[in-house]
């Protein structure tokens, strides 16, 4: 049996995971979303890695969960797999995380996507909640993820009706950080996680972890984190080599302390 993640490693500390269930364009099957968790709970005490980007392939980033094998299920059997633990996993890792998308993002791969820091979407991706059509609702953070990307307005018809939109209209709307080409997307993302790679890790991760913290909490609270976290920056090595960089104008090294 083939890989279902294979990874890819880069000199600077970029990570690609490329998903690889073809035969069912990336379906989160239970194999899939386990290796995926695996992959990325690997990530968090990697001193190598710096930053992690996600792919499927031209076809399909992920066309959605298993529905051969979900068919059958009631509340039990749903709610005795372990499906959630990969969303939880994802949605915690401290690096920052850029979902390639080409191909179809419906369903649980639009919400992997949404997990994501920055989506690069290709103008011929399609993105799509279309869970109401099979009976369900979105369950892997769609609901809430879509509505704080997009808002309520547009979210409700996406969600309702179960539509897909192109990349471009992803992008208009607020759900993708760029919307290039399909051949370009994934050089792009690589491009992008290899400048993010080359910035101070710990920078990088405390703005991270203080935006996701500071987006469902007051504007005050998220402020006072804010200083806070800014303040301990001031007691690295990084922040003392990139101002001597700075004022010696050379390209600084960075080393993560």
């Amino acid at each position: 049996m083939s890989e279902l993640v294979i990874e890819e490693r880069r000199d600077n500390g970029t990570v690609l995971l490329r998903l690889n269930r073809p035969e069912a364009r990336n379906a989160l099957s239970d194999g899939l979303r386990k290796a995926l968790t695996d992959r990325f709970a690997a990530l968090y005490d990697d001193p190598d890695a710096r930053c992690v980007v996600v792919t499927g392939d031209e076809r399909a980033f992920v066309a959605g969960a298993d529905i051969k094998v979900m068919a059958d299920m009631g509340t039990a059997e749903i709610t005795r797999t372990n499906i959630r633990r990969m969303w939880g996993v994802i949605a915690h890792c401290p690096l920052p995380f850029i979902a390639a998308v080409r191909g179809t993002a419906f369903g649980g791969g639009c919400e992997l996507a949404m997990h994501a820091d920055i989506i690069v979407a290709g103008e011929g991706a399609r993105f799509a909640q279309p869970e109401i059509k099979v009976g369900i609702m979105p369950g892997g953070g769609g609901t809430q993820r879509l509505l704080r990307a997009v808002g309520k307005f547009k979210a409700m018809k996406l969600m309702l009706t179960g539509e897909s939109i192109t990349g471009r209209e992803a992008f208009d709307m607020g759900l993708a950080s760029e919307c290039v080409p399909d051949d370009e997307v994934l050089n792009r993302a690589l491009e992008l996680a290899d400048q993010i790679a080359a910035m101070p890790p710990l920078a990088v991760r405390r703005i991270k972890e203080v935006v996701l913290a500071g987006h469902d909490t007051s504007l005050e609270a998220g402020l006072m984190l804010e200083r806070r976290t800014f303040d301990t920056l001031f007691d690295t090595e990084d922040k003392a080599e990139g101002m001597r960089a700075f004022i010696e104008k050379r390209k600084p090294e960075f080393k993560g302390r």
